[in-house]
């Protein structure tokens, strides 16, 4: 079924409808409910499903209905256990303390998924910070490291690369990323450690005071739930989920029409979210369900809106560009506005049938050289706008709920461009371009990025882009 450019207007009408409805004071208190949300969704969703399943192409319907239901799964089984695990105590929130919670929750990204790090910490994270006024800062770079550059290195952390296993990639081949992910968390850790120095600064003597007081010493209640963890992590690495591809050849046995993950990662969930006490759920972690609805009811419009915008890139697709900086460009770009996971799969698909050595995957394959640059792009780029992965918008609406003003949804893209997108340009430069003199401009960069956020002034001063309502 071919699509035409028009059939894009109703994705373009949902983003512009995450971007511009909470700007408006008359429509912000009624954006906020998941149950309009969900009838926007709706409203623009159900006739682009429609015309594809009387068009003739349902099968593309069936197609995002099912990764809709893959993705929701694994972010709602995250959510529930990450929410019955209480890291208890109250660090003094200085620079150091608040790096080194980023830089555990960069690693543990990884290993529990992005998800489920970013559940797991943003609320010690808000805790810690309670006492300061000047903390959204520390959201935003808790989305930029915990929930997207921190899951590069194995198929458990981004459900991009979780896509790229199902169909071959080796499990441990994401760990050659490494130095990628190393350089890119690094220096987004450097830039934090900077801005909250400065925004430190500029906290009151009282409200430091009451911080350095009120200090415990950190202990974990509701250990349960890291068994519930496991059988998640196992549900994803090991069982099979619905068998489309055998489907629709016709050759399916009635197993392929099983969900055995989400059947698992459901009754994990389940099992957490019954034997979890209530006074740590719904008492210490003060735990609610509006993160999830946030997230179930705009996914449902972007993943229906998003089926004619995927069908026209892979129309065009033969015409652009492709190269190894290309295809991170291309990745990266529509994975800031797509879901990453299926805009993955479409650039790995068109890989597949270019030429080159050192092939990966199922037969075909695709060169490495061009899985690097897909992998980076789709992982590191989803950090770029709210909508880019799923934890971005969840960890949002935590701290909205705990009282921490968030940027608009332009407000945060320029914060991601401020401090994010020059330490990728640097990182393809010196990565995926290679050579010495684009290496050292790469380098120069990236450094300045994360110099120039150290100094006083500017877009990159501590009034009012630091302080509670950026952007």
């Amino acid at each position: 079924m071919l699509v035409e450019w028009w059939s894009i207007i109703p994705f373009a009408l949902m983003l512009l409808s995450i971007a511009i409805f909470p700007l408006i004071p008359a429509a912000a208190h009624h954006w906020e409910r998941p149950r309009n949300q969900l009838v926007l969704a709706l409203v623009l969703g159900v006739p682009v499903a429609a015309w594809f399943i009387f068009g003739g192409d349902a099968t593309a319907v069936v197609h995002a209905l099912v990764e809709y239901v893959q993705f929701i799964a694994l972010l709602g089984a995250l959510f529930v256990v990450a929410g019955g695990i209480y890291l208890r105590g109250d660090l003094a929130a200085r620079p150091l303390t608040n790096t080194a919670f980023l830089a555990v929750g960069g690693v543990l990204a990884s290993f529990i998924g992005t998800t489920g790090a970013a559940m797991l910490l943003i609320r010690p994270i808000l805790s810690t910070n309670s006492e300061r006024r000047h903390k959204a800062h520390t959201v935003i770079f808790t989305i930029l490291i915990v929930a997207n550059c921190g899951g590069l290195l194995t198929p458990l952390g981004d459900p991009p690369l979780f896509l790229g296993f199902l169909r071959g990639v080796p499990f441990t081949w994401t760990m050659h990323l490494l130095p990628e992910w190393l350089f890119v968390n690094v220096c987004l850790l450097a830039t934090y450690f900077l801005l909250d120095s400065r925004a430190y600064a500029r906290e009151s003597p009282a409200d430091i005071a009451v911080d350095e007081v009120h200090k415990q010493p950190l202990g974990i209640d509701g250990k349960l739930n890291f068994a519930w963890f496991a059988c998640v992590i196992a549900a994803v690495a090991f069982l099979p989920s619905i068998d489309m591809h055998a489907i629709e050849e016709g050759h399916a046995a009635w197993t392929a029409y099983v969900p055995w993950r989400e059947i698992v990662m459901v009754a994990a969930a389940t099992a957490s979210y019954r034997l979890t006490p209530g006074s740590i759920r719904f008492g210490r972690n003060e735990f609610t369900w509006a993160p999830i609805q946030e997230v179930a009811a705009l996914f449902t419009g972007i993943f229906l809106t998003m089926i004619p915008a995927l069908k026209y890139l892979a129309q065009v697709a033969p015409s652009l560009p492709l190269n190894k900086s290309t295809f991170f460009i291309f990745t990266g770009g529509l994975s800031s506005v797509l879901d990453n996971a299926p805009t993955y799969v479409t650039f790995f698909e068109m890989a597949a049938q270019l030429p080159g050595a050192d092939r990966i995957g199922n037969a075909p394959g695709v060169p490495a050289v061009y899985l690097v640059s897909i992998s980076l792009g789709a992982v590191f780029c989803g950090a770029i706008t709210y909508i880019g992965n799923g934890p971005n918008f969840m960890v949002k609406s935590v701290a909205e709920k705990s009282g921490v003003p968030m940027p608009s949804f332009g407000g945060y893209v320029v914060w991601t461009f401020r401090y994010l997108v020059p330490i990728l340009a640097g990182m393809v430069l010196i990565f995926i371009e290679g050579g010495l003199l684009l290496s050292v401009l790469g380098v120069v960069i990236a450094a300045a990025s994360v110099a120039l956020s150290g100094l006083p002034g500017g877009r990159s001063g501590t009034g009012a882009a630091v302080s509670g309502g950026e952007g």
